[in-house]
């Protein structure tokens, strides 16, 4: 990235308008892997073609996956990865056709539709369009079992109250890393039990209001002395501003960051024996948890702050809500067509 003028330009841009630091990062990270791919292929990025493309895409597809060893399925990189590095090698050569460097885009927007032909005339060509470099599997979220959430909720009780409240504040409000760890004093309604989730701190950019658990505010009532005492220091700006402080020597009173949180629940994984639990997976199951419980489609969205309703559509599925209804259904038809059989016959 250093050493490519259009490639630090194009993540500037992205600083610039305002994308997640997140975001930020994971471009640049996926940007300097396909520069490192194209240096040792002696390939400059702005004469890449489809092919060099193809190339990159195979030498991905069998790299193996240094994260494996933490309890992950399989030794190659998870397809939403390939994903991830091939939207911001498009996103990157989107800026050089706009920018004049190049006249069409390497990568394209296709979609990969399985059984369609790959060229050739007689409309197959069209068909050919819609292909992407990359097929895009569709995968559920991985769920704790019952008894794995009670190990991981006994391996919690041994950390510091704060923790313990993040913890549970993730799974009431369905909240992700970035949300829990941006909490400020000011969004929590302990009266009502209520919290406000920033449209700055969303994946969406869309503001939501969630309730949280008469238990959790027991958590947060008691929280709030040692809240208090670290916004003491100066660093949270008094009683107000972020919720979640750190108590450590080092940072004692500065807002945690979200590498924090994600470290405290790799070691209370570890505790448990549950190596896949992470900070996306309280979220994940509080949204399943809704599907089971009957909430429509558009309320889950609405909780969760998903733009798009096909998210959603995942916790749906995963919860066998629909599936269970309709075999309840259709076995209550099937009994009852063989007692009517039986008597009909037996008469």
């Amino acid at each position: 990235m250093a050493a490519t003028p259009l490639a630090r330009a194009w993540l500037r841009l992205h600083l610039h308008l305002g994308l997640a630091s997140s975001t930020v990062t994971a471009y640049g990270r996926a940007l300097e892997d396909f520069l490192r791919f194209c240096r040792a292929s002696d390939t400059p990025p702005e004469e890449v073609s489809r092919a060099h493309l193809a190339a990159y895409m195979r030498e991905l597809a069998t790299r193996p996956n240094a994260r494996s060893g933490r309890g992950r399925s399989g030794a190659r990189l998870a397809n939403a990865t390939l994903q991830q590095r091939l939207t911001a090698v498009r996103l990157f050569y989107d800026y050089l056709v706009k920018e004049g460097v190049r006249v069409t885009n390497p990568v394209g927007r296709g979609r990969y539709t399985p059984g369609r032909g790959s060229g050739g005339a007689g409309g197959r060509g069209d068909e050919r369009a819609e292909r992407g470099l990359l097929p895009r599997y569709y995968t559920l979220p991985w769920l704790p079992s019952d008894d794995e959430w009670r190990a991981v909720l006994e391996a919690a009780r041994a950390e510091p109250l704060r923790n313990r409240l993040m913890l549970a504040l993730a799974y009431d409000a369905g909240l992700r890393r970035e949300e829990l760890c941006r909490l400020e004093t000011g969004d929590v309604d302990p009266s009502a039990r209520l919290l406000r989730i920033r449209a700055e701190t969303t994946k969406g950019r869309r503001e939501r209001v969630v309730p949280y658990s008469a238990a959790t505010g027991d958590l947060y009532a008691a929280y709030l002395p040692e809240r208090r005492a670290l916004g003491q220091l100066g660093y949270a700006r008094g009683p107000r501003g972020p919720l979640f402080l750190s108590a450590s020597r080092r940072n004692r009173g500065r807002p945690i960051t979200r590498w924090t949180w994600s470290k405290v629940v790799a070691a209370v994984a570890r505790r448990a024996g549950v190596l896949r639990f992470s900070t996306h997976t309280p979220r994940h199951l509080c949204l399943t948890d809704l599907a089971r419980a009957g909430w429509e489609l558009h309320e889950i969205a609405q909780f969760a702050g998903h733009r798009d309703h096909k998210t959603t559509l995942r916790y749906i599925h995963l919860s066998g809500r629909d599936l269970a209804a309709k075999l309840e259904r259709g076995m209550a038809a099937l009994h009852s067509w063989r007692v009517q059989l039986t008597a009909q016959v037996l008469a």
